[in-house]
């Protein structure tokens, strides 16, 4: 008797890796229109913060097709990186909104208004007139939480989401 295998797209893991890309996916697109169609301007540490978006897009996605070509222990390493990326994301976030919140001083990056001695012309002159947003001052909320409070949340439910699916995974036959 042939025991029939379970479809990978079919899969729990599948089906939580493919939500966990969905919402990476649609939070930086939320993060660049905020920037670019409602001008808030990012400071370093939320420029810093997106990069786990930006990797996780196209590794779920390489998880995926791991699971559909099955090769669910290595789909599993991927989904245990990018959980291990949003929880390192998370703690970034906690950072930036303790400093918000005044809980502890931001980076020395993050404090606005930073002088740029000239040395080379009228670029130099243009980047003088550049103001860096501050990383202890946010610029928006939203049910009392900042960008960084709402990127610890969502960071968390990725990590979260990311682990089950690598555990689903590798558990997948």
């Amino acid at each position: 008797m042939r025991s029939e295998q379970v479809n990978p797209l079919k899969s729990h893991a599948y089906e939580l890796g493919g939500w966990m890309l969905f919402l990476s996916a649609a939070v930086i697109l939320a993060a660049l229109a905020f920037e670019y169609i409602g001008e808030y301007a990012p400071c370093p540490l939320c420029l810093v913060q997106r990069y786990a978006y930006y990797a996780s897009v196209p590794l779920l996605f390489v998880s995926l097709i791991l699971l559909s070509a099955d090769r669910a222990r290595i789909a599993a390493l991927v989904f245990f990186l990018v959980s291990l990326a949003f929880l390192f994301n998370s703690g970034l976030g906690v950072y930036q909104a303790g400093a918000e919140y005044g809980f502890w001083p931001g980076p020395q990056s993050c404090s606005g208004g930073q002088e740029i001695t000239p040395t080379a012309g009228a670029l130099l002159g243009e980047l003088q007139k550049t103001k860096v947003p501050r990383c202890d001052q946010p610029e928006w909320w939203f049910l009392g939480l900042s960008f960084a409070g709402w990127n610890v949340l969502i960071s968390l439910v990725i990590s979260i989401g990311t682990l089950k699916a690598a555990f689903a995974a590798a558990a997948h036959r």
